[in-house]
């Protein structure tokens, strides 16, 4: 029989004390400066639910500290968190825009033809079981690397592993993936030959 989960939001009993202190720090923080912290970061973001995703992560990396006791003003740590965060978003999304704003893209996508549609929609299908398949810590470093663009120190810390394990996961997603696409497109010239 397992054991029954804690509530979320919740500490298990036998979370050490450190920690525990840690978490009320944290929830205080959150109960006197939450809203603050959304009006700065909505002033730099300009969307609301984009600040408070960036206030949640800023949370998650104050819980995360390794020594919270070395940082002596938490409250100017969380929103320099928070502001280094936004930064990081602001830039990736510009960047998002710069290139997909660029004349070379459309061009390719104005010339898709119907099968180059469909052989997409499969190789993206194709990549949603291969990525499906993978080990959960293998997938999750993967996705948070390459569809959130996390770097690998955040990533590190949120699944509490060294970033060369996380390099590793990412590294061996890649290579599963184009090892088994590539295949994949192997078959599928050996079988138009075949019908040739």
């Amino acid at each position: 029989m397992s054991a029954e989960q804690p509530k979320p939001g919740t500490l298990p009993e036998e979370a050490p004390e450190e920690h525990r202190s840690r978490v009320a720090l944290v929830e205080r923080l959150f109960r006197e400066h939450n809203e603050a912290l959304i009006r700065f970061l909505m002033a730099r973001l300009r969307s609301y639910q984009d600040a408070r995703e960036v206030a949640q992560e800023a949370y998650v990396r104050l819980l995360s500290l390794d020594e919270p006791g070395a940082v002596s003003y938490l409250r100017a740590f969380l929103f320099k968190t928070a502001a280094n965060i936004a930064i990081d978003r602001r830039r990736r999304d510009a960047a998002h825009v710069r290139a997909t704003e660029l004349p070379l893209f459309h061009e390719f996508a104005d010339v898709r033809t119907p099968e180059r549609r469909v052989a997409d929609e499969q190789t993206v299908q194709r990549l949603g079981r291969l990525i499906a398949a993978m080990p959960p810590k293998c997938r999750q470093a993967f996705v948070l690397n390459e569809f959130y663009g996390r770097d690998f120190a955040s990533i590190a810390r949120e699944m509490k592993v060294s970033e060369r394990m996380v390099r590793k996961y990412v590294v061996r997603a890649l290579l599963h993936c184009r090892t088994q696409l590539d295949l994949d497109a192997t078959r599928e010239r050996g079988n138009t030959a075949k019908k040739s």
